[in-house]
Parts: structure tokens; C-alpha cells; sequence
């Protein structure tokens, strides 16, 4: 999931702090800076802007006054040096005011509270030349290509999910129910609330449980006809 951003702020040392942190993360992309609102509304106007860094304190008009004039601002994040806005901030509805100056884990804890679509997070399958089917899963600060013919299964994990691999396993932050939708054409389905499996893998089953490989992977009562189903195919 790319996050695009913009900074908005009269202060140069200011956009160089967060362009700083933002390169911490690689799932953001810059599409501006702005050194006054009216900056801002042109950066807005060419570009999706998903995530706008808002200083208060600048010329012309401050960053309050312009964000009451969107009728669909993006995501808010304040950076401002006085403390007595924040309870005006958080009645626009911004994500978190950081207090300048902040330190880079201060910033970390406020992009941790942006919640946006994650339908796209793991892109889409592709096919190689050879014609295995591909996706790219985002990892802690990585991009990892996962090959659908190395899943053996998935399992969700809170608002995370474990892609176990024939040789490796990577984490995500990410919903089940985005990967079954890419993956139910390819050969995986759902056998339990919390678990979806790649159907060629299966060793064998018994009872309620799937084994494969040295996993043991329970079935839920909800998919027990598509596993009959399955198995009388």
C-alpha cells in the first residue's frame, strides 16, 4: 500500500525533518512541498494526496483556517510548535498533532494511526514468462515477490497474517480475506476463519484437520462442505 504525502510548512529545516522520517518508511511517496496553503491547494489540485503533514503557524492564511475550507481533506497530520491548537486539531478530525520537535519514534506512533484502504497493498497476480502467478507482499520495511506455487498456507494473525512458504514464512500486515480474494482463483481456499490453504499442498486429511508438510491445519465447522465438496470432486 503506497501512502502519498505532502508537506506543508513555511519552515525548510521543518520539510527536511519529515522528509527524513518519511524515508524510514518506503511504503510513503512524496508529492510536494508547499511553503503556504495556496502552494498546498495546487500540489492537491495535480496530485492524489493521501496524507498531508500541516504546520498552523504560516502566512497568508494558517494551516486551521485552510483546512476548514476542504470539504474532503485528506488525512491530517499537525506539526506545529505550540501546544494550545492541539484540542482545535483533533476537533477537525486530524490523525495526531506532534509537537515540534518530535523525535522520529513520536513520528513512527503517528503514522501507525493512519488506517487507509488496504485493497491494494498486495497488488495484483502477474504472470511471468513462465507462467507461474506472482504478487508482492509488504513486509517490515520490505517488498517481498511471493511466488503462488511456494504457499503452502496462510494463516490470519490479529490484524497481521503469516504467508507460510514451502522453505520460509513472512508476516504482514495485512486481512486474510484481501489475499483470499486475490488467490481463490488459483487454486487456494478457505477451510477455517483463519486459515487458507493452497489445495495441491494437502497431504492428506483426517477428521477435522488438514495436514501438510509439518503443519497441522484445523478445518471450521463453516467449510466443512466445501472440504466434502473437495473431496468427492
Amino acid at each position: 500500500m503506497i501512502i502519498t504525502y505532502a508537506i506543508i510548512d513555511d519552515e525548510p529545516i521543518a520539510h527536511r525533518i519529515i522528509e527524513g522520517y518519511c524515508g524510514e518508511l518506503p511504503h510513503l511517496k512524496k508529492m510536494g512541498n508547499a511553503f503556504d496553503v495556496f502552494e498546498a491547494a495546487e500540489i492537491m489540485a495535480t496530485y492524489k494526496t493521501d496524507l498531508i503533514f500541516l504546520d498552523i503557524n504560516m502566512p497568508k492564511m494558517s494551516g486551521f483556517e485552510w483546512l476548514k475550507t476542504l470539504s474532503k481533506p485528506p488525512k491530517i497530520i499537525v506539526t506545529s510548535a505550540y501546544r494550545e491548537f492541539a484540542l482545535e486539531g483533533y476537533e477537525l478530525n486530524i490523525v495526531d498533532y506532534l509537537l515540534k520537535p518530535f523525535s522520529l519514534a513520536r513520528f513512527l506512533k503517528a503514522m501507525h494511526k493512519i488506517e487507509l484502504p488496504q485493497k491494494n497493498s498486495v497488488g495484483s497476480i502477474a504472470h511471468s514468462p513462465k507462467g507461474s502467478k506472482s504478487f508482492f507482499l509488504k513486509g517490515d520495511k520490505t517488498y517481498h515477490q511471493i511466488h503462488a506455487e511456494d504457499i503452502l498456507f496462510i494463516e490470519a494473525y490479529g490484524n497481521y497474517v503469516k504467508v507460510f512458504l514451502m522453505d520460509d514464512m513472512k508476516v504482514s500486515h495485512q486481512k486474510i480475506s484481501n489475499l483470499e480474494a486475490l488467490l481463490s482463483k488459483t487454486g487456494f481456499t478457505r477451510v477455517h476463519k483463519s486459515f487458507l490453504v493452497a489445495i495441491n499442498k494437502i497431504e492428506r486429511i483426517e477428521g477435522n484437520r488438514i495436514f501438510m508438510k509439518n503443519h497441522k491445519i484445523p478445518i471450521g465447522q463453516t467449510y466443512r462442505n466445501d472440504i466434502n465438496k473437495l473431496l468427492n470432486s
